[in-house]
């Protein structure tokens, strides 16, 4: 069974960031226990458990050889270092605003149907403040936002519960406060919201908003736009 990332330690982010720094955020590079073990303040045998434990939680991908392993990180494990990052960058630089940027584009037409559901209805009225439009405005991430989306994990959100009818449970998500930017001008209250389990890759994100944001800033797909989000 595969361990989730955040049951990863600080002994495996330790790891994990030695792994990157070898050259191994970029591709392959060649890992040896023990050279890992001496950075690492270890032994060999240690740093194979750990090694062994992040590509369990799906950090690393390894292929192992007679003399040593071939050692790359996943995205997972990309994403998880923009985690450490950001945490470290509100600590020293104190809440440095977050902006991400992209083109809109179009979505599947599935925010339409979970954005009208009751079971969500009622915790965007109750936590949000507004009964939102019925869909999400898509946007894609510039390559520099998809490497700083991770910087919301360090950003206080709004907790959207899961719940459930008499068919099946429906997950839980994560909102976070933002203002949309547009050539023609501002919008806010707008929320990302991020289900917790997304099928959307790294460089995708949605947004909800009282009104349809397409129409109320004369939004096309393709068109340019700047989430900056709040109390980052």
């Amino acid at each position: 069974m595969q361990e989730t990332t955040a049951g990863v330690d600080a002994a495996g982010v330790a790891a994990l960031k030695e792994i990157a720094l070898s050259g191994g955020i970029d591709g392959q590079r060649k890992v040896s226990c023990s050279a890992l073990g001496e950075r690492l303040d270890a032994s060999s045998q240690t740093a194979s458990r750990r090694l062994q434990r992040l590509e369990s939680a799906g950090l690393i991908e390894r292929e192992v050889v007679a003399d040593g392993q071939w050692v790359s990180l996943t995205a997972a494990g990309k994403s998880r270092l923009r985690e450490e990052y950001a945490d470290y960058r509100k600590l020293f630089e104190g809440d440095a605003a977050l902006s991400l940027s992209g083109g809109v584009t179009g979505g599947v037409g599935e925010g339409r149907h979970y954005i009208s559901l009751p079971g969500y209805n009622r915790q965007f009225v109750e936590r949000l403040g507004y009964d939102p439009y019925p869909g999400t405005l898509n946007v894609s991430l510039d390559e520099q936002s998809t490497r700083n989306r991770s910087e919301l994990s360090a950003v206080e959100g709004i907790d959207i519960d899961e719940w459930e009818d008499e068919e099946r449970t429906y997950g839980s998500a994560t909102c976070y406060a933002a203002r949309l930017e547009a050539d023609a001008g501002s919008y806010e209250p707008v929320h990302v919201i991020v289900p917790d389990r997304t099928h959307h890759d790294e460089d995708q994100i949605e947004l909800i908003a009282p009104e349809m944001l397409r129409d109320e800033l004369g939004l096309a797909d393709g068109d340019e736009v700047v989430v900056e989000i709040e109390d980052a």
